[in-house]
């Protein structure tokens, strides 16, 4: 029953590899040949490159500043003694409860104003505090299995409280680091409904042109973007993973 159920979700995102390899102009399935020619109008198409350099420019700037805000929150909520500390949890997790077309609509009333939409910082700003809980949820999940008792005994051989946990805590939290990059980066790059709402011409990521696309102009181009996503998503996973295992043998 498990099997069945994993593979009724796996399924679509099976589907839509034949789908991109259709050599229709149209999206049907079964498809009516094979071909690549829609990964070519893909790379060719000056539109859609643009909004995936846009789309890697973001994601590659949040992960930063989401992972560094991330950690340093986690940080504070396990090893400090902050006042109202569940309070600051809850607030720190609630993008991950709030509904994202309510948050996207919230963005837009702010930005809008500020002439933040579409641009760089806007986009950073907004994928920043969606990916920031992923961040804090994993590192305070690796941080509470370090004994504390380490960076004690750092402290007590000379080193200060900074020196402690950059040289003895952050080597041991970087592989669930790491894996928190990862999941910011994923989270920026995959995202499209706040995407939708603070988009415009001069900046739009890779999910908005996906949905006008859907909406105006539906060929297998669709799924060859969606083909493409879904291996870059696979091959982060995997290399983390790998990363990971190979750490645990050591």
């Amino acid at each position: 029953m498990l099997a069945a159920v994993l593979f009724f979700l796996v399924l679509p995102t099976l589907l839509v590899i034949p789908l991109a390899l259709n050599n229709t102009s149209y999206i049907t399935f079964p498809p009516q040949g094979l071909t690549l020619h829609w990964f070519r109008a893909y790379l060719s198409d000056l539109d859609w490159r643009s909004s995936t350099i846009f789309s890697l420019e973001v994601a590659a700037a949040t992960t930063v500043m989401a992972t560094t805000i991330g950690t340093m929150a986690a940080v504070a909520f396990v090893r400090g003694k902050l006042p109202c500390k569940a309070l600051l949890q809850a607030l720190c997790l609630g993008p991950m409860i709030v509904p994202a077309i309510v948050f996207g609509v919230a963005l837009y009333l702010v930005f809008s104003p500020l002439q933040l939409t579409g641009s760089l910082k806007g986009f950073v700003a907004a994928h920043s505090v969606l990916a920031v809980p992923f961040v804090v949820l994993i590192v305070s999940a690796a941080l509470e299995r370090i004994d504390p008792l380490l960076e004690q005994a750092a402290m007590s051989c000379g080193a200060s409280r900074p020196h402690a946990f950059l040289l003895v805590t952050l080597p041991i939290l970087a592989p669930s680091a790491a894996t928190a990059a990862v999941f910011a980066f994923l989270t920026s790059f995959d995202e499209a409904t706040v995407a939708f709402f603070i988009s415009d011409t001069g900046g739009k990521t890779i999910g908005r042109k996906m949905f006008e696309d859907i909406d105006f102009n539906l060929t297998p181009v669709i799924a060859a973007v969606s083909v493409i996503i879904v291996c870059v998503s696979l091959i982060l996973m995997t290399l983390i993973h790998v990363l990971n295992s190979r750490r645990e043998q050591h």
